[in-house]
C-alpha cells in the first residue's frame, strides 16, 4: 500500500521503550513483489534510483562488496534475510532501523534463497557421486534432524520452503500450467516412460508449462519431454536410447543422473519446465530435466503447491499411492 503520514521519517525514527522496534515497522507495504531484491544487480538499481532500501526485503544477497552503498542508503523497515556483509555495516543498519537475520553456518542449503533450484546446482559435484552433492547432503541433514524436535531446524525448513513457494509464485505468474502426476517407478526404456515423454513435448509445444513432481520414472519422462520441445521430433528418440542404458534410479542414483546429464550435454538450452519435488521421499532423487526445480522439506506443502499452481489443467498416468493420494 502506499505511504500514510505515520510513516514520515519522523515518525519512522522514533522507537518504542528499551530501544525495540516496533512491529509494524517490518510489516509489508506493497502487496506484490516489487520491494523484494534476490540479487546484486537488483540492489545495484534500487539503491542508485533512490539510496532508499527502506521497507525492501533482501533475500540471500552478498553485500560484503557494497558497505559503502548500504551505509548510504535508507534502511528503515528493511528485512535482510542471509545476507553476508561487514559486521560493523550490519550492526549500524540495525541501528538505523533494519533488521538482519544473519547467513546460518553449516547448512547445506540457503534457507533465505530468492530463487528455485537448478539441476546444476542441486547435483553440482556429482562426479565425486551422488552422496556428494547439495542435494544428498539436504536430504542428510532433514534426516538427522526431522525426528529430533529441535525447534531450530523446524524453522529452518518453515522458512526454507516458505522462500521456495515465494519464489515459485514469481516463476508461474502468468503462466499456463498444466501438472503432470504420475509414479516414480515407471522404467526409462519402457513404452510407458515413452508416451509420458512425447505428452509432455506436445503440451510444451502447445504453449503449456509442464509441472511435475520432480522426481523420476513419469515425471522424469514428462519433463524430458518439455525439454525436448525445442529439437527436431528425431532428439526425444534418441536421448530416449540414451537414457534406456539406466533404467533406474535404483541401484545407483548417481549413474541414473549422469545419463541425464549426458542428455543436457549433447543438447544443451531444452525447454523449460518445473518440477516440484521433496526431501520428504529423499529416495526419489530429482530429475535432471526440470529446469526450475521447487524442493520442499514439508511434502504436504509440495503437494499442494503443485496442485494448486496447475492452473490450466491436471494429467494422471500410471503410478502407485502418492498418485492416488494426488487425486
Amino acid at each position: 500500500m502506499d505511504q500514510t503520514p505515520d510513516q514520515t521519517p519522523a515518525r519512522r525514527r522514533a522507537r518504542p521503550p528499551h530501544g525495540s522496534a516496533s512491529l509494524s515497522q517490518f510489516q509489508s507495504h506493497h502487496a506484490s513483489h516489487d520491494r523484494e531484491i534476490e540479487s546484486l544487480a537488483e540492489f545495484d538499481r534500487v539503491v542508485s534510483a533512490s539510496a532508499s532500501l527502506a521497507h525492501h526485503r533482501v533475500q540471500a544477497v552478498d553485500l560484503t562488496g557494497r558497505t559503502d552503498a548500504l551505509l548510504a542508503a535508507d534502511t528503515t523497515g528493511a528485512v535482510f534475510l542471509g545476507c553476508p556483509m561487514d559486521p560493523g555495516a550490519a550492526a549500524r543498519i540495525r541501528a538505523a532501523g533494519a533488521l538482519v537475520f544473519p547467513p546460518i553456518p553449516g547448512l547445506p542449503f540457503d534457507p533465505y534463497r530468492g530463487r528455485v533450484y537448478s539441476p546444476d546446482e542441486l547435483f553440482a559435484r556429482l562426479d565425486e557421486g551422488y552422496g556428494a552433492t547439495p542435494d544428498a547432503l539436504a536430504y542428510d541433514w532433514f534426516q538427522q534432524t526431522k525426528a529430533d524436535g529441535d525447534v531450530f531446524a523446524s524453522m529452518l525448513r518453515a522458512i526454507h520452503d516458505d522462500a521456495v513457494s515465494d519464489a515459485l509464485d514469481e516463476l508461474v505468474a502468468g503462466a499456463r500450467v498444466v501438472g503432470v502426476m504420475g509414479g516414480h517407478a515407471m522404467a526409462r526404456g519402457t513404452a510407458e516412460y515413452a508416451g509420458a515423454a512425447r505428452l509432455g513435448r506436445e503440451l510444451a509445444r502447445a504453449g503449456l508449462t509442464v509441472a511435475t513432481g520432480g522426481g523420476p520414472g513419469a515425471m522424469e519422462a514428462a519433463n524430458l519431454g518439455a525439454y525436448a520441445a525445442l529439437f527436431g521430433d528425431g532428439m526425444l528418440d534418441e536421448a530416449l536410447m540414451l537414457l534406456a542404458k539406466v533404467t533406474s534410479f535404483a541401484p545407483s542414483v548417481t549413474d541414473w543422473a549422469r545419463t541425464a546429464f549426458e542428455v543436457r550435454e549433447r543438447w544443451p538450452d531444452g525447454g523449460a519446465s518445473i518440477g516440484i519435488p521433496t526431501w520428504f521421499y529423499g529416495h526419489e532423487p530429482p530429475n535432471a530435466f526440470a529446469t526450475h526445480i521447487a524442493k520442499y522439506f514439508a511434502n504436504a506443502t509440495r503437494e499442494d503447491g503443485l496442485l494448486a499452481r496447475s492452473t490450466a489443467g491436471v494429467v494422471f498416468l500410471p503410478g502407485a499411492a502418492g498418485t492416488l493420494q494426488e487425486i
